[in-house]
């Protein structure tokens, strides 16, 4: 009887190792998915759009349509180049004074403009001819320049490490639901015979079911709960070793939410693991009699 308990005990630990296992992969790949998606978001807000404006825009006008872009629902930030500020920047640049050796200055005022980024790559697109349509409408706007080529590779490269990372974590999920319905019905061979002797006396699959699939959702609680432990000590000490700025404040709340899915998740492949195992078990024990 001894012997049995500690076997039995050490089925149901296998059984949570299994979820906890299964959900720590799928919580990290959660945390790459979330930080990809933050970096190219980042990234996006960073590229740098240049309205150039007439030459003869003077400080007022500028200003006018520089506070007129600013409403844009779209724009985090704007800063105005003067002709003056755009020739003493390429004269660094340069390392020489090119306006002595033309004797002109030939460039324009402009308005450096950075979009806030979308979540989607093709709202950003549209976000972008929208705002390009608007401002090449405005009066004293010359051209609207930026870096197409950067911008369609950040929406090329989120899209490959986003699909990436769905198939994965889809395939996980698949994979982990069979693991763990294995696993528990490893669980469940240990008690065929209390469950033969109910099936005997008419017990429903439905009445047998329920003390196993309250247990499943118990090792899944566990599971993930643990996992979500794990996930968050993973992140802290790749953090601390290799400085990633991994744990900020504006990340609190997206880790938080990882770690409820992880719990919800671990609940519902248990559930739906031990229903499976259970009645794939009393089929066997009714074609067994």
């Amino acid at each position: 009887m001894k012997h049995s308990k500690i076997n039995l005990w050490g089925t149901h630990g296998l059984t949570i190792l299994s979820i906890m296992l299964v959900l720590l992969l799928l919580g990290l790949l959660m945390v790459l998915e979330y930080h990809s998606y933050r970096q190219t978001h980042d990234l996006q807000e960073q590229v740098t759009f240049r309205v150039d404006l007439a030459p003869l825009t003077d400080d007022a006008d500028a200003a006018k349509l520089k506070k007129h872009i600013e409403t844009m629902a779209c724009v985090k930030h704007v800063d105005y180049i003067s002709r003056d500020e755009a020739a003493k920047n390429f004269s660094t640049d340069l390392g020489d004074d090119f306006i002595d050796f033309l004797g002109y200055n030939p460039l324009f005022p402009s308005l450096m403009v950075n979009l806030r980024a979308n979540i989607l790559p093709e709202n950003n697109t549209n976000l972008i001819d929208k705002f390009k349509t608007e401002v090449n409408a405005l009066p004293n706007v010359e051209n609207v320049a930026w870096q197409e080529n950067v911008v369609t590779e950040l929406h090329d490269i989120y899209y490959k490490v986003s699909w990436f990372l769905i198939f994965f974590i889809c395939l996980l999920l698949l994979l982990s639901v069979v693991l763990i319905s294995s696993t528990i019905r490893i669980a469940l061979y240990s008690q065929r015979e209390t469950i033969r002797t109910m099936r005997m006396v008419g017990a429903k699959i439905a009445f047998i079911s329920r003390p196993f699939i309250l247990r499943g959702l118990f090792y899944g609680f566990l599971g993930g709960l643990i996992a979500s432990m794990l996930v968050v000590a993973t992140v802290w000490g790749f953090n601390n070793k290799l400085s990633l700025g991994l744990v900020l404040s504006d990340h609190y709340m997206w880790y938080a939410g990882i770690a409820i899915v992880l719990v919800f998740v671990g609940m519902i492949i248990s559930y739906l693991s031990t229903l499976f195992a259970v009645r794939r078990q009393v089929r066997r024990i009714d074609y067994e009699n």
